[in-house]
């Protein structure tokens, strides 16, 4: 089994890079928020908790998230490994994750960190906005905001990760595919996946 947590501020491509990144190695992606979307679009009681803090920038409590979290990993018994998007973004929840995958008699192998300067971000999430329908992504300050938080709260999981040998940042502008190949390399690089 091999576990990547693929890390990185809003606007940093772990969307785009994950859909490669399953097709290349068929891992189960789980994004936290793509489930937190998901259950905000169905009106559920989790979708409406989660959205009062999305809403406002905020992220969502950890004992939420890692509830959800082990429920879609519960889902995919027979999975290959899985790519933990947008999760861990506190270090109480990389814990969290730690003693749930150790019950499974797993770990997380690697964290890839996509590195992306804060005015690239912006654009980036400005032009997402424009294209879909995520209301988070139209607002400049909305955006900023969440930017911040990034910077506060869930920057220094890579300090958790780094400590166990388990950090990689990678360049996370230019080409898609020339990020993806960079991804790639250090994929290919990790030593154990059992």
């Amino acid at each position: 089994m091999l576990n990547i947590v693929l890390f990185g501020p809003p606007g940093a491509g772990k969307g785009t890079q994950s859909a490669k990144l399953i097709e290349k190695y068929g891992l189960v992606h789980l994004s936290t928020g793509d489930i937190f979307r998901a259950n905000i679009k169905g009106n559920t009681e989790l979708g409406k908790l989660a959205k009062s803090y999305t809403d406002a920038g905020n992220l969502v409590p950890d004992e939420v998230t890692i509830q959800i979290l082990e429920s879609e990993v519960n889902k995919n018994p027979n999975a290959k490994g899985f790519i933990f998007d947008g999760f861990p973004r506190t270090t109480p929840q990389a814990e969290a994750l730690d003693a749930f995958l150790k019950t499974r008699g797993t770990t997380i192998h690697q964290m890839l960190a996509l590195q992306v300067p804060e005015e690239e971000l912006v654009k980036r999430l400005l032009l997402r906005g424009e294209q879909s329908d995520r209301p988070d992504d139209k607002d400049e300050n909305i955006i900023r905001n969440r930017i911040s938080v990034y910077n506060k709260q869930t920057a220094v999981v890579a300090d958790y990760y780094s400590q166990q040998g388990k950090y990689s940042p990678v360049d996370g502008v230019g080409d898609i595919q020339v990020i993806f190949d960079r991804l790639c390399a250090v994929m290919d690089q990790i030593p154990s996946k059992a």
